[in-house]
């Protein structure tokens, strides 16, 4: 697969000033030569642009002219002879070209492809290439500036130090096992069981900051759930500064469900409104509340909002969408239309009173969605994925155990299974050891030209 010369349209879909089609491979020098002959004129030099015009194979023609850019393997973003043709930005001369390759011996690229050559080149590890992907779709300031830490290796730094110090307590441990026969302590000698405590204290350091970065990477889904008539469309519009949703005093308005992307603080949020939940003989509005009520049961938080003068309980919220809940799921009731009532804005517990029309109480109600989803920025995050956090559980898990067989009735065999295991977790999050099934997956995410 490897040696197969893969190319792709590098620039995003559509018409603009400049586009790029990018080859990689051990063919792509020659195949940038039948497209551009007069490269055979010229010393071509690595990392130089050379003015070219790139033609039809078939009958010599022009299709455009622009820069030709080689990077000569290794010294390359995928550690293959590289080529880059710089042209007008037309989706028709991008096609030509794209097509003149095919016909010159090169493949379309899947997506990611280049991402993946890279990484199995060592040119990066698979958490560098994934923080390529989310440098591209970053959507706020600090995404940008946590994949750039991520993609100088700030995170790989963090695991393969972690890494180093299993490996010393499994050098120990193998130790016991190999020289049974000495009178030497290994295990009291290499101080394991205090190493064991620190290590597990650092993992837990790291678990805290991944799991903030994957708030910010994934963000979150915060469902508007409650009673027709609560003005829930109201405070959609409010948190998405803007009208998305209709809003009318009449009960069941709303029947589909909809949706609106916020920041809140850097913290990326899906915002999604939802038909009031009653019982209802009207066919149109039970779909709206079947489909609610599936929107909560994939819910990361909920906002369920009442009329303050209806005094709805908690009990008859929890009777409503409890079965359709994960335990997990936050849940923040919003006691709205204050302003008719005049009652004060506040926060207790997990109830939060204000006015979607007035905007009164909207921070507070922020500062609780905040509290509730464990958003706490702080330094020395980087961008992190749920398969990050999975493998940091699995480690920490096994590191426990290990633990306990030290506590315990020590098995030095059971001990060195723990913490080789431990080693492979924590390495399938830089790629050290992992399945060409997770390297599919996870490269499939990103876009072609990449």
């Amino acid at each position: 697969m490897v040696e197969e010369t893969i190319v792709a349209i590098a620039t995003p879909p559509g018409r603009g000033g400049v586009g790029i089609v990018r080859l990689s491979g051990s063919h792509a020098l020659s195949i940038a030569e039948h497209l551009s002959p007069m490269l055979l004129k010229c010393n071509l030099k690595p990392r130089q642009a050379v003015y070219s015009h790139f033609i039809d194979t078939g009958t010599g023609e022009m299709i455009d002219e622009g820069l030709l850019v080689y990077f000569k393997a290794p010294h390359s973003f995928t550690g293959e002879d590289v080529i880059e043709l710089q042209c007008h930005g037309s989706p028709v001369v991008l096609d030509r070209l794209i097509a003149e390759c095919l016909l010159l011996g090169a493949r379309i690229a899947r997506p990611g492809e280049f991402s993946e050559r890279a990484f199995l080149n060592d040119k990066m590890d698979l958490t560098q290439a994934e923080a390529v992907a989310d440098l591209i779709n970053a959507s706020s300031e600090t995404q940008s500036r946590l994949a750039i830490k991520s993609l100088q290796g700030e995170f790989s730094k963090k695991i393969n130090e972690l890494n180093e110090k299993i490996i010393l307590l499994r050098l120990y441990v193998e130790a016991t096992i190999d020289f049974s026969d000495e009178e030497i302590d290994f295990i009291a000698e290499g101080k394991i069981a205090d190493k064991l405590t620190e290590l597990l204290a650092t993992l837990e350091q790291i678990r805290a900051q991944a799991v903030q970065g994957v708030l910010l990477s994934e963000g979150l889904s915060v469902v508007i759930a409650g009673p027709p008539n609560a003005a829930k469309s109201t405070l959609i519009n409010r948190l998405a500064l803007r009208d998305i949703a209709i809003v009318t005093d009449i009960p069941g308005t709303t029947r589909d469900v909809m949706r609106e992307q916020i920041m809140l603080d850097d913290l990326p949020i899906q915002i999604i409104d939802t038909a009031g939940l009653r019982d209802s003989d009207d066919l149109v509005e039970r779909e709206g509340i079947k489909r609610a009520l599936a929107e909560v049961k994939q819910a990361d938080c909920i906002l369920w909002v009442t009329d303050i003068q209806l005094k709805a309980s908690q009990e008859e919220m929890m009777a409503m969408i409890s079965p359709h809940l994960l335990s997990t799921v936050p849940i923040i009731a919003v006691i709205n239309k204050i302003d008719v009532v005049g009652q004060k804005t506040g926060a207790q517990d997990n109830q939060v009173y204000l006015s979607a029309l007035t905007g009164a109480g909207m921070d507070l109600l922020k500062e609780k969605i905040k509290q509730l989803v464990g958003y706490q920025p702080r330094e020395g995050l980087f961008l992190a994925r749920r398969r990050h956090l999975q493998a940091l559980d699995a480690a920490n898990e096994l590191l426990l155990n290990a633990q306990s067989e030290l506590s315990g009735t020590l098995s030095c065999e059971l001990l060195a299974l723990d913490l080789r295991l431990a080693h492979n977790a924590l390495s399938e999050i830089t790629g050290e050891f992992t399945s060409d099934d997770l390297l599919g997956k996870i490269f499939s995410t990103f876009c072609i030209g990449k």
